[in-house]
């Protein structure tokens, strides 16, 4: 390639690479264009004609950057939520009880945690848009931790997903979002199979939030995703060494094909709200007897919904 020897020639050249992108610009906007047009029409052929009205009734505040304080971004929340929708409707074919109990307004979701890694969080996401009326942008609390994940990192935000500290936790529910919490955090998730469906301690932070705030909370139940990574086990030494919550060991990743979830049948189930009073700098024991009421209540649902199901995969 010849290097321009003077200023004159190398201002003549910057003019023909700008005339020639001005010349493609069209081209490259209409192939964009007919592009999210053809992806447009393929989640609506596979999701339903629903999927596209309902995003359009999904209000958000967006700054003059295009997304939101947080960081979403409509635009990579519609294919996230295409996603999720998916794995909603055809993968896992879950079973949703229960979903007009979701008030309008601010809301506290209070859901068990399972499955090695977030599927549940999806699901229930995907359920409050495609079955709660109206439908919502579930705000989820992540760990600290997954912020430094490359990709992850930025990902997470992009789809509404907030780092769970109580000011953004606090915040959110003043904008009247639907909060989705796991109390059992990473210890939830990372349950092993001879385990399953028994939850772990909650922790108590929701529970000042939602008297602070005064915010209703929903107890929900997720069934079918402790069976879609079979743990045998954590490898605690492993998993310190990388910095992560736990190291499963899940035999179906040595099959062809294992590193999928297995396509397990989903079922979610909205219980009736609830609601708590008082101060929410009370003592720890105060809190925990309040706590323990949301977790006999999920944990009831989980038993009733395991003892009415015929079989894991249907």
């Amino acid at each position: 390639m010849d290097v321009p020897a003077n200023n004159e020639q190398a201002s003549s050249a910057l003019v023909r690479i700008g005339s020639a992108a001005r010349a493609a610009w069209p081209w490259a906007r209409r192939v964009r264009e007919a592009a999210g047009e053809t992806l447009d029409s393929w989640m609506s052929s596979l999701l339903g004609e629903d999927f596209a009205e309902r995003l359009q009734r999904v209000p958000v505040s967006l700054g003059s950057s295009g997304v939101d304080p947080f960081g979403l971004d409509p635009g990579w929340t519609k294919y996230a939520l295409a996603s999720a929708a998916f794995l909603h409707r055809r993968y896992f074919r879950t079973d949703v009880y229960g979903a007009n109990q979701v008030p309008t307004g601010r809301v506290l979701l209070i859901a068990n945690h399972s499955g090695q890694i977030p599927i549940d969080g999806a699901i229930i996401g995907a359920t409050m848009f495609m079955d709660v009326e109206p439908p919502r942008f579930v705000r989820a609390m992540v760990e600290k931790w997954s912020q430094s994940i490359p990709f992850v990192s930025t990902l997470f935000p992009r789809v509404g997903q907030v780092v769970g500290v109580p000011e953004n936790a606090r915040r959110l529910l003043e904008q009247g979002e639907a909060l989705l919490v796991f109390p059992e955090g990473a210890r939830g998730i990372s349950k092993t199979f001879d385990r399953r469906y028994q939850l772990t301690d909650f922790g108590l932070g929701f529970m000042r939030l939602a008297i602070e705030t005064k915010t209703p909370i929903i107890p929900i139940a997720v069934i079918g995703g402790e069976e879609q990574y079979i743990s045998v086990g954590n490898l605690d030494t492993v998993a310190k060494l990388l910095r992560m919550p736990s190291f499963p060991v899940i035999p179906q990743f040595l099959l062809p094909g294992g590193q999928l979830p297995l396509p397990t049948k989903y079922r979610v189930y909205f219980g009736e709200p609830m609601h708590f009073t008082g101060d929410h700098d009370d003592d720890d024991a105060v809190i925990e007897e309040k706590v323990w009421l949301v977790k006999a209540t999920i944990q009831s649902m989980l038993n009733r919904g395991i003892k009415a199901r015929r079989s894991v995969f249907w």
